[in-house]
């Protein structure tokens, strides 16, 4: 949309100078036929109309329009001089100064030594030196504000497109979090079910033929799952992450724990709980425990001091989280981070939905809301 509007405005802009050039070819002419008597078809009018043409055709040399202005003027003095301020000016545009100073020093030095009744010293001696003087600076401002407009642009746009490489970065880094803590838990679960069913196969009671034939299955096939498992997402860890064996499990890490370690900063943090975690599934009680620690992070960058309340829903049909702080100091350093950008990844991928915004006067809120998966039963009818 950026780039349409600016192609908008530089075709106006490029209209309007054709305008301005026409409407100044045919001052010169009508200049020109004045100081001839009224005869329009003389060499002055003829040189004009050249003029104008090579001032509106783009594809010239940049020296062609203004050497063509320069010997006019100074041939046939101030009824062309309007010719010249325009080609003077889009050199100065171009930040050719030196060479605009030059053919403007010619125009301005035939014009004196060649006497004619359109001498650029009639009617005022230096009117056309302030008229070329302004044309010039005018033309330099005009160049360099362009440029710098062009170059916040570019700023700008590689602002833009290095936040959308950070928000995806942020998104990777969540999805691969999600891999590596589901890794671990499924893990876990997997583990022990083949370490119960292997200890069912070596009971001293003998087990009926069918029954041990299912366990061994089931061993066969949880440690199968496992090892597809490690293979599938395990290679989604960081190179630097802490291995599975000695990293906590992410579900042991509880709310509580957070909040504790919160008032034991500096930082008043209230909880209100309805239900138990053990009625979410998993995946929604580490989104739970990462929605919390960023809010929590995020009110002691921006709220410095300001209490903070924590409300999760665990119970169908949805799991619910909704953390408020009011309004507080900021920290002296705040970083921008993208801890948001990830977290939404990680709920949009829950088929749930986050909010984070201001909730007026100055307060913040942050609310997920992630529905519980329909149960097997439900699943298994489904047509």
């Amino acid at each position: 949309m950026k780039r349409r509007d600016s192609f908008r405005w530089s075709g106006w802009s490029t209209f309007g100078r054709r305008c301005l050039v026409v409407l100044l070819t045919v001052l010169a002419v009508l200049n020109s036929a004045l100081t001839a008597d009224g005869r329009y078809l003389t060499p002055a009018t003829v040189v004009a109309v050249l003029c104008g043409a090579a001032l509106l055709v783009r594809r010239l040399p940049w020296y062609v329009p203004a050497g063509i202005a320069t010997v006019a003027t100074g041939l046939w003095g101030w009824p062309l001089l309007v010719l010249l301020l325009v080609a003077l000016f889009d050199l100065a545009e171009q930040q050719r100064v030196r060479w605009a100073a030059g053919f403007a020093a010619t125009a301005l030095g035939t014009s004196m030594i060649i006497p004619s009744e359109a001498s650029l010293r009639t009617p005022q001696p230096f009117g056309s030196t302030l008229f070329v003087l302004l044309a010039l600076v005018v033309g330099l401002w005009v160049g360099n504000r362009r440029r710098l407009l062009k170059a916040l642009g570019d700023q700008v746009e590689h602002l833009r497109v290095e936040r959308e490489l950070r928000e995806e970065a942020a998104r990777a880094a969540e999805r691969s979090r999600i891999a590596a803590e589901m890794h671990d838990v499924l893990a876990h679960r997997l583990s022990l079910i083949a370490l119960h069913t292997g200890v069912l196969t070596t009971r001293s009671e003998p087990l009926p033929a069918p029954i041990v034939e299912r366990l061994a299955l089931l061993r066969t096939a949880s440690t199968d799952a496992l090892a597809d498992l490690r293979d599938v997402l395990g290679a989604l860890r960081d190179p630097g992450a802490e291995p599975a064996a000695t990293a906590p499990g992410p579900v042991l890490r509880d709310v509580d724990e957070l909040v504790e370690q919160a008032r034991a900063a500096g930082q008043r943090a209230e909880v209100e709980v309805d239900g138990r975690p053990e009625e979410a599934p998993a995946a929604h009680r580490l989104a739970v425990h990462r929605l919390v620690q960023e809010a929590l992070t995020n009110a002691r960058k921006h709220a410095g001091g300001a209490p903070v309340r924590i409300h999760l829903g665990y119970g169908p049909p949805a799991t619910t989280v909704e953390v408020t702080n009011t309004p507080g100091s900021p920290a002296a350093a705040v970083a921008s981070g993208f801890g948001l950008v990830g977290l939404r990844e990680r709920v949009s991928a829950l088929g749930g939905h986050l909010h984070a915004g201001p909730n007026g006067a100055g307060s913040w809120r942050l609310a997920a809301r992630i529905p519980h998966p329909a149960p097997l039963e439900e699943n298994g009818n489904a047509p």
